[in-house]
Order: structure tokens, then C-alpha cells, then sequence
């Protein structure tokens, strides 16, 4: 019990780590190639922290493939969204406050507003067709048609993205690698950093719920549970850590774009399979997985629109539906 909990803090801390290499990585990408914060945010850093919870699901219901790996399969799809909309909303805007009272930034925060709201946007239609199509799973024919649509929405999105005018990416730290290993930084260092990172970020990962499980196996929770709750609680790490990372530099949108970038991209991909290669039936605590994220969601979202800017506070609510949540299901 005890190593376990070792183990379970030391992967922790590895992630930590990955994910501080992987934003360095990402910044003089951006700056190299003369990114704006959207691309970087939303694309290059999103995508790439949302690997871990993309591949679990994936493999366990293609690899795996029994009953009990496809109800993780389905809590781990539905978990990835809802654990970003709620917890990694609440983390942001809790790290806003506390590097506030530490002197290190206001509690002002400055984002792209148009970029988020699209962002906010997409993830809320994207999303809500993924679930209303619950409603239809017994018809396989619909279903690959909607996952076909899903696919060619974060094209869409991808372009909109990339052609949209957004905040230049501001300065950043010298490439880690080129200060340790005294050489120049150039994109070829920087791809390798960036491999890096993304591979210490997995494994990270994949070490921290392997822990993770075994405590959850101690305690006796379910697989759904283990599914919905505590996996995506470790897969959503590099996302939560680079936003705290973000905002303690004062680089607010491209903390919140690694957040509502890496909600898109959860609600296309790992949804596809999950509606081609599982019943795809969300009811009980999935569905209510997917309710909260909704309203934490158009919450943020009504409230960039009517204020034109966003508040830390109103992201705390998050954290208020998270804990709704964990009542309801352990209760």
C-alpha cells in the first residue's frame, strides 16, 4: 500500500515534469514557425496532451474487446470531455487566483476571446451529436454516417483554427535541450524535444493509472467508476498542468486553448470509435457525465459572450458540477 502510494506520487511527478518539457517544446515550435496562440493552444499542445486518454479508450475496445472493456471504453470517452469541463476549468481558475495571491499576475485574465468561444462552440455541437446518438444506436447505418460527419467537423475546425487571427505567441524560454546539450535551437531539436516530452508524458501516464487502478482495486470501486472518475483524472494531467504552467506566465489563452482544444479533439476521435465498435448506449452516470460537462460548458460560454472576457471565478464553478458528481455516483 504504501509503495503504491510512492509509486502513484512518483509518476505523478514525472508527469510534471514531461509536461514542462513538452510546453517548452511547443512555444519555440511555435515561435520558429511564427504560430499564433490558437494553433499552439488549441492544435499543436492539445492534441498532443490528449494522447493518452485518446489511446486508452481505443485500445480497450479494440484490443481488448470483451463487455467489461467497452464499459471502460464508454466511461473513459464520456470522462475525457466532462473531466476537462469541470476539474481542468476549476484547476485554471484556482491557479489564476493562487499565483494572484503570491504577487506573480492579476486575476484579470487575458484571453482570445473569439478563439475560446469557437473553441466552446464546437465542442458543445460536436459533443452534443455524439451523445444524441445514443438515442439512435440501433441503427449501425445512421451511426457510421454520424461518425463519419464527426471526423470531417474537426476538419473543419483545423482550418478554421489555422486561418483564424488570433494573439502572436509571445516570448518564450530557450529550448531546454539547447541549454543543456550547447547547441543552437533549430526545428530539429525542438521535434526531438517535443518527442520527448509526448513520450515521457504517456508513459507518465500510463504509469500513474496503472497505480492508480491498483489503489481503486484496494478500495473496491467498479470499472465504470474507474473509467469515468479516476482514469481520466491521470490522463487529463498534462492538460491541467500546462494550464498551470500558462497562467502562472500570464500566457492565458493558450492555457485555456490546451483545455477547450483538447475537449474538440476528445469529442471526435475517441467518440468515432466508440460509436462504430461499441453499443454506444450512455445512460446513468455517463449521460450524467455528459450533462455537467454541457452546463460547465455554455456556462463559460455565455459568459465570454455577455462579458467579453473571461473570469477565473466563473471557471471555479466547474469544480462545484465535478463535485455534484462525485456525490451523486459514490453517494
Amino acid at each position: 500500500m504504501a509503495l503504491t502510494i510512492l509509486m502513484t506520487l512518483v509518476s505523478l511527478g514525472l508527469i510534471l515534469l514531461s509536461c514542462y518539457v513538452f510546453v517548452n517544446a511547443v512555444e519555440q515550435a511555435g515561435e520558429k514557425l511564427n504560430l499564433h496562440q490558437g494553433i499552439i493552444g488549441s492544435i499543436l499542445a492539445a492534441v498532443g496532451t490528449a494522447l493518452p486518454e485518446t489511446i486508452i479508450p481505443i485500445m480497450a475496445i479494440l484490443i481488448t474487446n470483451t463487455p467489461g472493456s467497452h464499459e471502460i471504453g464508454i466511461g473513459a470517452i464520456a470522462g475525457a470531455p466532462f473531466m476537462l469541463g469541470t476539474l481542468a476549468f476549476f484547476v485554471t481558475g484556482a491557479a489564476v487566483l493562487v499565483y494572484s495571491a503570491l504577487g506573480r499576475r492579476t486575476t484579470a485574465m487575458s484571453v482570445d476571446v473569439g478563439q475560446l468561444q469557437k473553441d466552446l462552440v464546437f465542442f458543445l455541437i460536436i459533443y452534443g451529436i455524439a451523445v444524441l446518438t445514443t438515442f439512435i444506436h440501433n441503427h449501425p447505418v445512421v451511426r457510421g454516417g454520424i461518425a463519419v460527419v464527426l471526423m470531417l467537423s474537426y476538419m473543419l475546425y483545423l482550418k478554421l483554427t489555422i486561418s483564424a487571427e488570433c494573439l502572436a505567441n509571445e516570448e518564450c524560454e530557450p529550448l531546454y535541450l539547447s541549454s543543456i546539450l550547447k547547441v543552437q535551437d533549430s526545428l530539429g531539436w525542438i521535434s526531438v524535444q517535443l518527442l520527448l516530452g509526448l513520450f515521457l508524458i504517456i508513459a507518465g501516464s500510463h504509469l500513474f493509472i496503472g497505480y492508480v487502478e491498483d489503489l481503486s482495486g484496494i478500495l473496491g470501486v467498479s470499472p465504470l467508476i474507474l473509467s469515468i472518475i479516476i482514469t481520466p483524472i491521470a490522463t487529463e494531467l498534462p492538460e491541467k498542468m500546462n494550464s498551470i504552467i500558462w497562467v502562472g506566465r500570464g500566457k492565458d489563452t493558450l492555457a485555456m486553448g490546451n483545455i477547450t482544444g483538447a475537449m474538440v479533439f476528445q469529442s471526435c476521435f475517441p467518440v468515432v470509435f466508440g460509436i462504430l465498435f461499441t453499443p454506444w448506449n450512455l445512460a446513468g452516470t455517463t449521460m450524467l457525465s455528459a450533462c455537467l460537462a454541457f452546463g460547465s460548458t455554455l456556462l463559460v460560454l455565455l459568459w465570454i459572450t455577455v462579458f467579453k472576457k473571461l473570469s477565473p471565478y466563473v471557471l471555479l464553478v466547474g469544480g462545484l458540477l465535478y463535485a455534484s458528481f462525485l456525490v451523486s455516483v459514490l453517494a
